[in-house]
């Protein structure tokens, strides 16, 4: 198990530790934002259990989101766990929590999460704070009032000593490497030109409070849009600490994935998300971090798989840092619903074990870093991806029919001046005798082109 790094950067498109080398954000999101104010699930598991669980299941980091009153409303912040509870009559979870974790009890909320920051960084999970709403509650909508600055729970002037009270909280921290400002700006308020003056005033202000951390920004239109950076980049007093993220689901365009050649929509999805945030790469702007993407784990969601089958693809292609949505198996209190289950969570309802053992398998091929500062040269050539099976082609032996294997331990492929698919260093090439016939090795490259 690796240790934490002792401090994040930023080189060109990568995320790199103190000694330069690539670090990739494999994470997930764990939920603190609502009503209660205390991470879900404590009232299923020990703490402890939690956080073992999320580094044996292969994540390296967890994105754990808080509400802005929480760190600007002293009356709130004090609440303990108990009170807190208790005051939305959630009985039944006050007893999971005096039985898996009754340390917490009667801690302040505030305390309590910095409680749970410091548990994942002893079990070598590194965190990132999300600021991902104002008011405790669900997110989110274009009409709750905590979409953009200037709405009814989103004063920016308040914000900014938000985040700065919560750098300075974190100051020191071996847990956390990484805030987001806010989570998913949106509704009829937004626009480009309040996005630079008071982003840029977040960032410059938490950076000044704690400036060994990376400071991570989202785009408009519930962070699918950051395109307007290709004209102006943000324009700060420091350098080396600033990630973009952006956020991907099948609703985005979920009549295209119902309705269109799940081929052709791929490519049309994917092309728009290159030309909204995926240029910061190319342009080696800075990180960007896909910091929510997921899926209905049931599998019975035809536009989620579909969509999901494309999302690993480009995953895998761009090598993206990423968090998926979620870790929660369940909530306390979601939208007035006592005890509601997450079916985008990777943990069951009782937090018990994972919700689909396969899900995981796919997940697990994208967590390794492929390329980037550092990496070995054994894995700086092309591999040939399975995205729906989470696997690598392989070759069992020269001639016979190519199958699929772990990724960690592919063979190298290279793209031949006539188009061919060569497996590197080699004069073999991909064949195949005809439509729905196992593809295999061969040296007759010149009748495939």
């Amino acid at each position: 198990m690796a240790a934490l790094p002792t401090s994040l950067n930023t080189n060109s498109r990568w995320i790199v530790d103190e000694n330069g080398r690539r670090i990739k954000l494999a994470c997930t999101n764990w939920v603190s934002h609502l009503e209660p104010l205390l991470a879900e699930g404590l009232s299923k598991q020990p703490l402890d259990s939690i956080s073992k669980k999320i580094r044996t299941m292969g994540f390296n980091c967890v994105r754990l989101t808080w509400p802005l009153f929480l760190a600007t409303n002293d009356s709130l912040a004090s609440v303990t766990v108990r009170k807190s509870f208790q005051r939305l009559g959630l009985l039944e979870s006050l007893s999971g929590i005096q039985a898996n974790n009754p340390s917490l009890l009667d801690l302040p909320v505030i305390e309590a999460l910095q409680a749970v920051v410091s548990n994942l960084g002893q079990k070598d999970v590194m965190v990132i704070l999300d600021n991902h709403i104002s008011k405790p509650g669900w997110c989110c909508s274009n009409f709750d009032d905590n979409g953009f600055f200037g709405d009814k729970y989103f004063d920016p002037q308040l914000w900014i000593k938000g985040l700065t009270k919560m750098a300075s909280i974190f100051n020191g921290s071996t847990s956390v490497v990484g805030m987001s400002l806010r989570n998913e700006l949106r509704g009829r308020k937004q626009n480009v030109k309040d996005w630079y003056k008071y982003m840029q005033q977040g960032v410059e202000a938490f950076h000044a409070a704690n400036p060994n951390i990376l400071v991570i920004l989202s785009g408009l239109n519930f962070d699918a849009d950051l395109s307007f950076l290709a004209k102006q980049p943000v324009n700060l007093t420091f350098t080396g600490k600033l990630v973009h993220e952006v956020h991907l689901y099948a609703f985005t365009n979920s009549h295209d994935w119902e309705n269109g050649n799940v081929n052709q929509v791929c490519g049309n999805v994917m092309n728009g998300f290159m030309t909204r945030a995926g240029f910061l790469l190319d342009q080696g702007i800075a990180p960007l971090f896909l910091s929510e993407f997921g899926i209905d784990q049931r599998g019975t969601n035809l536009n989620d798989n579909r969509y999901f089958n494309c999302m690993m693809g480009v995953a895998a292609e761009l090598d993206l840092d990423w968090a998926l949505w979620s870790l929660v198996g369940s909530y306390y209190l979601r939208q007035g619903v006592l005890g509601m289950e997450e079916f985008y969570g990777v943990l069951d309802y009782n937090w018990c074990g994972t919700r689909n053992s396969s899900f995981m398998e796919l997940i697990s091929s994208i967590q390794a870093p492929l390329e980037g500062p550092g990496i070995s040269e054994r894995t700086q050539y092309k591999i040939i991806y399975h995205p729906s099976r989470g696997l690598c082609v392989h070759r069992k032996s020269l001639f016979a029919p190519l199958e699929l294997g772990s990724c960690s331990t592919s063979e190298g492929w290279d793209y031949t001046p006539q188009k061919h698919i060569s497996l590197k260093g080699t004069y073999f090439c991909l064949l195949a005798d005809g439509v729905g016939k196992p593809v295999k090795l061969g040296i007759l490259c010149t009748d495939t082109s």
